[in-house]
């Protein structure tokens, strides 16, 4: 129950509703409020009008001004649940206070979906979905590698069906979180380690069903780009039919199911026996179909000739046969002797039998000359080193060495010029002194140039 003051202070309701604004303005200048649309109206500005509601409890007026209206990412509707961004204020003509929003964003299951498409388009745009990029399944994987959680009925489920189908695959188990955080970066980190090792011939990486917070990690960038960016074949095998990830997206194939992953992933041994049953049988229909073309081509032959029985037809081949080895044989013995005939007449022809003693008489002559040429050699051999003798001791008594060893030098500069007079020196000049054996290095204290007899 409101009391009177002492002194009265009458307010008008315009000053009032300006006061409690000022009030709400400063108490509450920005805040989330998160709430159910309901009422939603767009102006033809742009400006949205639309009310909060919390249940059955409260209603909370809203405005967004068509600036912020017109960055919206999603179609705000009735029902959705939001979380809104603005200032509470009082919207003086009506005395309603109401919240002016300046950011609008889906809550709970809408952000994830909001997410959920703002990434699907960038990486759409990157290629990573490109059906170009995808890679052929093995025939017949040795080894599989499973990513998915150790504990659940997905992969007791996989284990069943590969070893149902194909009995003698090998199973390596990558056991990893698959909700919850930190779970997207444990399925990329196993996708890696089987793509260095590359032990395993194909990867199937999913879990089971769920909602679509528990299947998030699988639309999580770094799973998506773990797969995409395998050199290993994927199948990604996550929830029911109906739910699709990025990670389904980006996968080589994509499974209804973990047990459909299994299926896709190894042939059925009893269908590949059937298939190979079915290929003997035409195999062998074949042989026999053409055992029989053969017969009958046989019996056509021998009906041809008037064979009685094969034997005689055989007979009749074998004495061809042997009539043109004796015709074959019969030319060769011939061919054999006409070439010693003309083999003997050329002999006959170009004195061929005298060709023994002229060769025993050219050895002679040879050994002859051998004889004579080997004193001549030597004598050439012993007048020449006499002259390589003279020689050399000319060139020894013209060597300067000789000349040095008597006790006299070369003088020369630094650049190698040989000095021959004391006048081309100046005091403090360096030289080089050459003797019979080494040299020195000197410098010019003094220069007397001497006469002109040497130089005339």
């Amino acid at each position: 129950m409101a009391v009177s003051p002492a002194s009265e202070r009458i307010l008008s309701v315009s000053a009032l509703t300006r006061l409690i604004k000022d009030t709400l303005d400063g108490a509450f200048p920005a805040v989330w409020v998160k709430g159910e649309l309901s009422g939603v109206k767009r102006a033809d500005r742009g400006q949205l009008y639309f009310a909060l509601k919390d249940g059955k409890d409260a209603l909370l007026d809203c405005v967004m001004w068509s600036t912020a209206a017109n960055r919206l990412t999603f179609e705000p509707k009735d029902g959705t649940e939001v979380e809104a961004f603005g200032a509470v204020t009082v919207y003086a003509p009506r005395g309603r206070y109401q919240l002016v929003v300046e950011t609008l964003r889906p809550g709970g299951l809408g952000a994830l979906l909001v997410a959920y498409e703002e990434l699907k388009r960038r990486l759409q745009a990157e290629g990573l979905f490109d059906p170009a990029r995808r890679k052929p399944l093995p025939r017949y994987p040795e080894r599989i590698g499973l990513v998915t959680s150790p504990v659940g009925a997905a992969v007791r489920d996989m284990v069943k069906v590969l070893r149902t189908r194909w009995p003698g695959t090998g199973i390596v188990l990558a056991p990893v979180r698959v909700q919850g955080p930190g779970a997207a970066q444990e399925i990329a980190s196993a996708i890696a380690r089987f793509n260095r090792y590359m032990k395993v011939d194909l990867l199937i990486v999913g879990r089971g069903g769920g909602s679509l917070e528990d299947l998030w990690a699988f639309n999580e960038e770094p799973v998506v780009r773990a797969i995409a960016g395998s050199k290993l074949p994927v199948i990604a095998a996550i929830g029911h039919e109906v739910d699709v990830t990025l990670a389904d997206l980006a996968a080589d194939v994509r499974a209804a199911t973990p047990s459909n992953a299994a299926e896709i992933a190894v042939r059925d041994r009893r269908e590949v026996r059937g298939g190979i049953e079915v290929l003997e049988g035409r195999a062998m229909r074949a042989v026999r179909v053409g055992f029989d073309r053969r017969r009958r081509r046989l019996r056509e032959l021998i009906e041809k000739y008037g064979f009685r029985r094969q034997r005689d037809a055989l007979g009749f081949w074998q004495q061809r046969v042997d009539g043109l080895r004796e015709r074959m044989a019969a030319r060769v013995r011939a061919a054999l002797a006409a070439a010693r005939a003309r083999l003997a007449a050329a002999g006959t022809r170009y004195g061929l039998r005298e060709w023994p003693r002229t060769l025993v008489r050219r050895r002679e002559a040879f050994a002859a000359l051998a004889a004579r040429l080997t004193p001549l050699t030597v004598d050439a051999m012993h007048a020449r080193r006499l002259r390589l003798a003279g020689h050399d001791d000319r060139l020894r008594a013209l060597s300067p060495r000789r000349v040095m060893e008597r006790g006299y030098c070369l003088v020369r500069r630094p650049d190698g010029t040989l000095l021959r007079v004391a006048a081309e020196l100046a005091v403090n000049d360096p030289v080089t002194i050459e003797f019979a054996r080494g040299e020195a290095d000197a410098r010019v204290e003094s220069v007397r140039p001497g006469g002109n007899d040497a130089r005339e």
